[in-house]
């Protein structure tokens, strides 16, 4: 999972955590650590002790967070296949979207909601109890970093939480998820741009508003959201076109009533292509599968009396499609096989040809150089 280490299960669910994460552990406890040796009452190595426990602290806030969308998104029947902590916070993976906009909206709005109520508990805390200064420190620290990652996920633009409110918003209105996504992909490009400029007049000495993690977060920001919209554009023109579309040119369809002899004449000798070849009927329909290697059970001499309907093979293994099949639902199913071919048929039975992932990718660029050319 691109280089991220496995460090354990949180409620059945797979937690990561990227390499990066240990530097940003590292600089909170140098960095809290430092502002707690200035407490008289806290001597030696003690300062960094409560550094290191206040970043583990606050990355545990990142962790409920994330469970906060992760436990929703399962309430919808949708796994989560792994929570992973990172430079700038965590990751809650999930299986697939949601089913409906309110649905997405609850699963969105989880996160956010988890951390302001920590927010809201710590801070009845530190109103009602009496502490000692440096963990009165710790825990208005504690409230205060929730506060921000519940406030600053609210943004309005993918990948942050936000976004994904938005997103769901747009989808309410226009019924279609992917131009949510798209418009809630440029609003986080905007504010991607803006934290740029604003960390980078900083770092210039220009302005004294931001830093270089603003910097940082800004082109987070822009990467990520860039990816959402060119994601979503690809998803909703795949939604546009059905199995039939993306067919292999001249799949490997032949007629049961060939003989093998004429089989291997039209189909075997100087054409390499294909090992197996799907059987039909005289109306299309597919009666079976042939292989190649089948044939040498075959005499020779026997090739001009025996049709293909004798020698060919069951179609039990075979993967089948309808060929009005959307071809976004055709493109998650190859995902999980990318090697996978599927049959596709039609309503009536009849065969129209295989489909694999290379020619779906092969359709789209056709597709694209039409528009270009138009």
């Amino acid at each position: 999972m691109n280089n991220n280490i496995r460090v354990g299960t949180l409620f059945g669910i797979p937690f990561y955590v990227n390499p990066s994460w240990f530097l940003v552990l590292g600089l909170v406890t140098l960095s809290y650590g430092g502002q707690l040796a200035l407490f008289p009452q806290l001597n030696g190595i003690v300062p960094w002790i409560l550094g290191f426990i206040t970043a583990l602290l606050l990355f545990a806030s990142v962790v409920a967070h994330e469970l906060g969308h992760s436990f929703v998104a399962i309430s919808q029947g949708i796994e989560v296949k792994s929570i992973t902590l990172f430079l700038f916070g965590g990751l809650a993976s999930l299986e697939k979207e949601s089913k409906t906009p309110l649905e997405a909206f609850l699963v969105a709005i989880a996160g956010p909601g988890v951390s302001l109520l920590i927010f809201a508990l710590l801070t009845v805390i530190l109103s009602n109890f009496a502490f000692s200064l440096p963990a009165t420190a710790i825990l208005s620290l504690l409230a205060s970093i929730n506060l921000i990652l519940g406030l600053f996920n609210l943004i309005p633009g993918l990948p942050l939480d936000g976004g994904n409110i938005v997103k769901s918003l747009v989808w309410q209105i226009t019924g279609n998820p992917n131009k949510g996504v798209i418009f809630a992909s440029r609003i986080g490009q905007i504010f991607g741009w803006l934290a740029i400029v604003i960390g980078g007049l900083a770092i210039l000495g220009i302005s004294q508003i931001g830093n270089f993690w603003t910097l940082l977060i800004g082109f987070f920001l822009l990467q990520n959201a860039g990816l959402s919209a060119q994601s979503a554009k690809i998803q909703d023109t795949l939604n546009g076109y059905t199995a039939e579309d993306a067919v292999i040119p001249n799949s490997p369809i032949v007629s049961a009533d060939l003989s093998v002899r004429e089989f291997v004449n039209d189909y075997v000798i100087g054409k390499n292509q294909w090992t197996k070849f799907l059987v039909t009927n005289n109306e299309g329909e597919l009666l079976g599968v042939l292989e190649i290697e089948s044939l040498k059970k075959v005499p020779t001499s026997q090739w001009t009396e025996i049709m293909l309907k004798e020698i060919l093979q069951p179609i039990d293994n075979l993967s089948t499609i309808p060929a009005n099949q959307s071809l976004l639902e055709v493109a998650q199913l190859l995902e999980k096989e990318p090697q996978q071919q599927l049959t596709v048929i039609r309503d009536n039975g009849v065969v129209v040809g295989l489909l694999e992932k290379g020619s779906i990718i092969r359709f789209l660029q056709q597709k694209q150089t039409q528009i270009k050319t138009a």
